[in-house]
């Protein structure tokens, strides 16, 4: 593979030694950072494979302190991504210490532009392999719906109207709250169509400031405005033949609604600066957690883009209404960061699985997540308790259900628990629930559950 098409981040705050690498990597597409900052911030933007760090960053230059800080932060924000350390030789200790924290590689200074050059092609070469590995898992039988983890009917609902989506060449709406997995959804819909083995792009439409957000979907020519150095494609063109995810879309700016309304009609771009026509063969999912009608009669969303984006509406509830999924989510998050961590807490007690229950999430999945996060790190006792969470505990107790509705809850647990443990397997779940195989089926159509979400929940644990 050569060196075009390839996004490369160099983290650097020596200018001499940053036009070095710049010209030592002619023909990349280079993002450039000099602090941690700015490095995130490129991060985020351009989403690079690979990535150079030099650990003396401002402002403490002299020593690893902010570099160690930096790493850690792009691989919690990415963590596919391939990280390779730029140090001196009387630094070799930092290095070794900067591998045992995920660093992919390091470089010693002074950099031996060869020697460099290698070392990210070999990054890069690693990071593909890992990554068609993901897709050759993916279509080996592990289901799509990755990240979903639910009881609720609402959100099984969601599930099956998401399946169904993904193989039709329709445009998607995904409305809902923040926090509540429009993202995990969006790409589900990439995953399980005919596009999978093709590039799925995010853009936030409301992290972009609007001057660059025309270049950043539509790209430029050479030349087209100061800074313009070289031809740029936007990201509709590098999500050719695949998924393009346009998340926060109520926030697109009303005369880029203009442009990507052509695009939709027309599916073809214009550079910045250019004049000829690019077709471009893409599947365009939206998202946004706006009222758009709303907006359509203040006249700051045009009507006619809304119904080129809603061909297909996926309306996704809040995790306050859906049912016990706050707990069953807690559980699943729990375990995840008590690994993490390397904690050897027991689990939640009895007060805080209350004040879960009871707390109405406005941030959603996302608040409850971060919550189990922090409070897996600070809590004292082997039980997380309602003050780790920075939650009250209930002062009564919830409202209890009625016996239908208990009954149906109990079954609806049995067969999750049993299912998961036998990992899909039918006749292992009847003999563990004491019933028949066809007792089950029975069963899964009466509570209209599908198979598939119990196999993901398996895969996930």
């Amino acid at each position: 593979m050569t060196a075009i098409g390839r996004t490369l981040l160099i983290i650097e705050d020596d200018p001499g030694l940053l036009r070095q690498l710049k010209w030592s990597f002619d023909g990349y597409t280079l993002l450039t950072a000099g602090d941690r900052e700015s490095a995130l911030a490129q991060l985020r933007r351009g989403e690079p494979p690979v990535v150079t760090l030099d650990l003396g960053l401002p402002p403490h230059p002299d020593d690893a302190t902010e570099g160690f800080a930096t790493l850690q932060d792009i691989l919690t924000l990415a963590p596919q991504t391939k990280v390779i350390i730029v140090s001196g030789n009387d630094e070799r200790e930092n290095a070794v210490q900067a591998i045992g924290m995920g660093a992919y590689d390091f470089c010693a200074k002074p950099v031996d532009p060869a020697i460099l050059n290698l070392i990210v092609d070999r990054a890069y070469h690693v990071h593909d392999l890992e990554a068609e590995n993901r897709r050759l898992r993916d279509r080996q039988g592990v289901s799509q719906l990755e990240g979903i983890i639910t009881s609720a009917r609402s959100m099984q609902q969601v599930c099956r109207m998401t399946e169904r989506a993904a193989q039709a060449e329709v445009t998607v709406l995904l409305l809902g709250e923040s926090g509540t997995g429009k993202e995990v959804l969006a790409r589900a819909l990439h995953t399980l169509s005919n596009r999978a083995d093709k590039p799925f792009v995010p853009i936030n439409c409301a992290a972009i400031p609007e001057n660059l957000l025309e270049s950043e979907l539509f790209g430029f020519e050479k030349g087209a405005f100061t800074g313009a150095v070289k031809q740029t494609q936007g990201r509709l063109e590098t999500a050719n033949g695949g998924t393009v995810f346009l998340d926060e879309i109520g926030d697109l700016p009303t005369p880029l609604q203009v442009k990507l309304l052509r695009f939709l009609q027309e599916r073809v771009i214009e550079r910045i600066g250019g004049r000829r026509s690019i077709p471009v063969d893409v599947r365009v999912v939206c998202a946004t957690h706006q009222d758009l009608q709303a907006k359509m009669q203040t006249g700051d969303f045009r009507e006619d883009l809304f119904y080129r984006i809603s061909e297909l509406v996926i309306d996704i509830p809040p995790l306050r209404d859906r049912d016990d999924d706050a707990v069953l989510l807690a559980h699943f998050f729990f375990k995840k960061f008590n690994a993490v961590q390397k904690r050897a807490l027991k689990g939640f007690g009895k007060e805080a699985l209350a004040a879960i229950a009871r707390h109405p999430w406005p941030g959603n999945v996302r608040e409850l997540e971060n919550r189990v996060k922090r409070a897996v790190i600070m809590a004292d006792d082997k039980h997380i308790a309602p003050g780790d969470l920075d939650l009250e505990a209930a002062d009564e107790p919830p409202t209890p259900l009625t016996l239908k509705e208990a009954r149906e809850q109990a079954d609806i647990r049995a067969l999750q628990q049993a299912l998961t443990l036998a990992r899909g397997n039918l006749s292992q779940a009847a003999k563990t629930l004491g019933v028949s195989r066809p007792t089950i089926y029975d069963l899964l159509k009466q509570y209209d559950i599908p198979m598939a979400l119990f196999k993901e929940r398996a895969s996930t644990e």
